[in-house]
């Protein structure tokens, strides 16, 4: 079944029905210029409110975490003891990259992260998810995916309003468990995990109201829909 995670979580309400409509992952994003920013003290409440013992990397693999989400925080280009500390301080199982982090960089992670590329080419998202694939390989979480993949932009880490192009992604998946980001919304995922195939879907702003703020009858579709899909 089609993983589903819901980034860009800003507050309690929105984490809750996404958790209660069967959200496999939640995002935090911890890149302040970015409309969906939210604070490590808020997001160390959001994640302590559930009570699940999450930040060992351990619990990652046990049995009984497919019944609860992971929690993920969103980096771009922070420094690793940020990162660190972050992750220990709000209790978060895993981080997400979106910068230029290198394979080395991933490796401080032992298995409890994963690279978001916006590739332009298929040749350069192969080689770059191999560079990737081979500092993790043996760490590596099953319960995270290999990578994500966004929609190019030459200057934006993510949110472009773009849509990935889905044939490139679908020769990816067919190698890779891969997350597939980029303009998702409840009335196209059905067609985009058709045509790719992923292990699994990201999607922020396609269920929003406004920037920041969920819209809770659209997490509900589109997790309904991916999950029915998938």
């Amino acid at each position: 079944m089609t993983k589903v995670k819901i980034c860009g979580i800003t507050n309690l309400k929105d984490a809750e029905m996404a958790v209660e409509a069967g959200a496999d992952l939640l995002g935090f994003i911890f890149y302040e210029p970015s409309p969906r920013y939210v604070s490590p003290e808020e997001v160390k409440k959001i994640v302590s409110s559930f009570g699940f013992p999450v930040s060992d990397s351990d619990n990652l693999t046990l049995e009984n975490l497919n019944s609860k989400p992971l929690f993920v925080g969103v980096f771009v280009n922070s420094p690793l003891a940020e990162v660190e500390q972050i992750l220990d301080f709000c209790n978060l199982n895993a981080a997400q990259f979106h910068g230029e982090e290198s394979p080395e960089f991933l490796v401080h992670f032992k298995g409890r992260s994963y690279k978001a590329l916006r590739p332009k080419s298929r040749e350069e998202v192969e080689t770059a998810i191999e560079n990737y694939q081979l500092s993790i390989i043996n760490d590596q979480s099953p319960n995270l995916p290999a990578c994500l993949l966004d929609a190019y932009h030459p200057t934006l880490y993510g949110g472009t309003g773009h849509v990935t192009d889905w044939s490139m992604a679908a020769n990816i998946a067919r190698q890779y468990s891969i997350m597939l980001a980029g303009s998702l919304t409840p009335d196209n995922v059905a067609e985009a995990i058709d045509a790719v195939c992923p292990w699994g879907v990201d999607v922020s702003s396609g269920v929003e109201k406004e920037k920041g703020k969920k819209d809770h009858k659209k997490i509900r579709e589109f997790i309904k829909t991916a999950k029915r899909v998938g």
